[in-house]
């Protein structure tokens, strides 16, 4: 009977060392392995979604800056030439943009007897690390440009001029592309046209940009 309970006792003893026992060095390496992987596989769409995040200001500022400059032509007639006339709450630069709104003198009057008919505001990533009023961009930022315009034409088949607004998007942000920084200037990123909507460019010498709005 001793024996017996000796015998099961050392048999309980053993058991619960076996059941606290941790894990080997190879599978704390194979544990360590996967969760490389997985993480490898989830940091590249997570980096994304910040970036779009971070546009996504971007995009909201610039079609508030259109929305404001239709409104300040409707009001007075003409387009606002700074943000600070424009006066619709857009800081000239943020953590992620540089921001500015203005009408292009060299573009032509669209409308007969009508000067500055066209503006352009425009999201400069990485524009907020440099000189403020200098607004360049930064040619390491991985978020993507933004440019809006809007000009007082006269649609096809109609009589009466009215203003018309397109928002573009770089396709490619400026790390990717030693030429991004060209779609800051009007001339490269919109087409303006007397009949329609300002036009994206979307081929040609610089960085191609899509219309988004």
């Amino acid at each position: 009977m001793k024996s017996e309970f000796k015998t099961k006792l050392i048999q309980h003893i053993l058991n619960k060392k076996n059941g606290e026992k941790g894990f080997t060095l190879i599978e704390l390496l194979v544990v360590i392995i996967i969760i490389g992987i997985l993480a490898a596989i989830a940091l590249p769409s997570f980096l994304n979604q910040a970036s779009k995040a971070r546009q996504s200001e971007a995009k909201t500022y610039v079609g508030s800056l259109n929305r404001g400059q239709q409104a300040y032509y409707l009001e007075k007639q003409q387009f606002a030439p700074s943000l600070a006339t424009l006066a619709v709450g857009v800081a000239l630069t943020t953590a992620n943009y540089g921001y500015t709104t203005g009408f292009d003198t060299t573009s032509g009057a669209l409308v007969a007897g009508k000067n500055q008919s066209t503006v352009t505001s425009v999201a400069i990533p990485g524009a907020s690390q440099n000189t403020p009023g200098a607004l360049a961009g930064a040619a390491t930022s991985n978020l993507k440009g933004y440019i809006g315009g809007v000009s007082i034409s006269t649609p096809t088949g109609s009589n009466e001029a009215t203003s018309l607004a397109t928002l573009c998007e770089q396709n490619l942000a400026p790390v990717n592309s030693p030429a991004a920084t060209a779609l800051y200037t009007t001339s490269s990123a919109l087409t303006f046209a007397a009949a329609s909507a300002p036009a994206c460019t979307i081929t040609g010498p610089a960085v191609p940009s899509t219309s988004i709005q």
